[in-house]
């Protein structure tokens, strides 16, 4: 057995009382400007020594009573505060070295269901420990520590740490991965102008605190809409990150368009392959039905009819989520917290021989003659690296390529809009009178 260290506080932590304050396997941090405000200070007593008995195979600790010095932790408050610390030759041999992921607008309905996905190994492996960094709002304080108090309870032996807070400077600190998930959403009356702006202040910030601290190599999914252009905002803010390694989640989009051609096909979704959503995360993204496969077959060769791929098949894509709103009346949190999952694994699983996924990234460099220093969702391959590669065997025919223009003309738009947040002069807002953002997200 081997002998892991831990205290008692002397005063009660707010989340549990006195006799169940036990160092387990993780720690939570409050930011400093928050700590003050909720916890009381930690100090320890000689009297209250406990040490915790941890076996070699990872068996849950068990509470033991020992006189030996004491060890204190700062700012920190609830189970998490209490993480005993094995000595280096006592941890884990099969376990990889602690991951830390950044996540923002953490106290949401999406982030909801992430957090615990996250925390339970389903997305970066059962044998990578995890920190999490949850990023809110001065509104959300209380909240995040309501999800602070569940991920206690959950008892994940993969969350090692938890720190919440408000700063994206601190939250940001050496993380590996940022889900930039907390953005406005749109008001009634907003005009999309206004949401790109208010929005876009946002994820420069967020950019440029980023850059200031995360890892040099960090990976950034943006999910706040409007995603493509607020990743753009995002990765302009930060120059010391490749740029390369900002994403725009068109997961979901992709998922459903896979669905909705299982449906039409009168087959389960997993025989659908080759999907790509292109484009924007709006009204004109273009789900691509032409080299998408159906148990290895073209679509077109599966489904002969070729009207509802043209029609019937993107509207059923673009108008999911204000149906799902009209049948449950809530937006679609629990299937976007998914497709976050899905994305983040196809970066770090390798993907299928002849697959591939679609991921809004930088166009630097594209072999599809779209616009350059724009965030578009392509198709892509990845090694299980983290990395991907834009995938070069696709066919574009003159029906794809004029509608995939259509989106880049209003992703150009929309980059004039910003102009002021990505150094790129003085913004010019000319969105045109049609309302292109996608049902249920306004």
């Amino acid at each position: 057995m081997a002998m892991a260290e831990l205290t008692t506080p002397k005063t009660t932590s707010p989340f549990l009382d006195s006799s169940s304050q036990l160092r387990l396997s993780s720690k939570l941090h409050l930011s400093n400007q928050f700590r003050h405000l909720l916890l009381p200070p930690l100090h320890a007593t000689p009297s209250s020594k406990i040490s915790c008995s941890v076996s070699q195979n990872n068996q849950a600790p068990v509470a033991v009573q020992d006189n030996g010095s004491v060890k204190t932790k700062k700012e920190c408050y609830g189970v998490f505060c209490l993480t005993y610390d094995l000595k280096a030759e006592e941890e884990t041999k099969s376990w990889k070295k602690m991951i830390s992921i950044a996540v923002s607008g953490a106290a949401g309905m999406i982030s909801n269901h992430l957090l615990f996905k996250l925390a339970s190994g389903a997305v970066f492996g059962p044998d990578q420990p995890i920190a999490l960094k949850l990023l809110g709002s001065e509104r959300s304080i209380q909240a995040l520590e309501g999800v602070a108090m569940e991920l206690e309870d959950s008892l994940f032996p993969l969350l090692r740490e938890v720190d919440i807070g408000t700063d994206p400077y601190e939250v940001f600190q050496d993380v590996e991965w940022a889900l930039l998930i907390g953005a406005k959403p749109r008001g009634p009356g907003m005009e999309r102008a206004a949401l790109l702006d208010i929005n876009g202040q946002i994820f420069a910030e967020q950019g440029k605190a980023l850059n200031a601290v995360a890892s040099p190599n960090v990976k950034v999914l943006v999910v706040g809409n409007p995603c493509n252009t607020n990743a753009l905002i995002c990765l302009k803010n930060a120059p010391n990150i490749p740029a390369k390694n900002f994403h725009a989640l068109t997961r979901l989009d992709e998922n459903r368009a896979k669905c909705q051609l299982a449906l039409k096909a009168g087959v389960f979704y997993d025989k659908v392959s080759n999907m790509t959503i292109w484009g924007n995360h709006s009204t004109t993204q273009v789900p691509d039905f032409l080299n998408a496969r159906i148990n290895g077959l073209p679509v077109k060769e599966v489904i002969t009819d070729h009207k509802w791929l043209e029609e019937g098949f993107t509207e059923s894509v673009q108008k999911r989520g204000g149906l799902l709103i009209q049948k449950w009346g809530r937006s679609s949190a629990a299937s976007t917290a998914v497709s976050i999952v899905d994305a983040i694994k196809s970066l770090v699983t390798p993907t299928p021989e002849g697959d591939w996924f679609s991921t809004g990234v930088y166009t630097n460099g594209n072999p599809y003659g779209i616009a350059e220093d724009l965030v578009f969702s392509m198709p892509c391959r990845s090694k299980g690296d983290g990395d991907y590669e834009l995938v070069k065997d696709v066919e574009i025919d003159d029906y794809l390529r004029k509608r995939i223009a259509k989106s880049e003309a209003e992703l150009l738009a929309e980059k004039q809009c910003v102009a002021h947040l990505t150094g790129d002069g003085i913004a010019f807002c000319d969105l045109g009178p049609v309302d292109t953002m996608l049902p249920g997200e306004v």
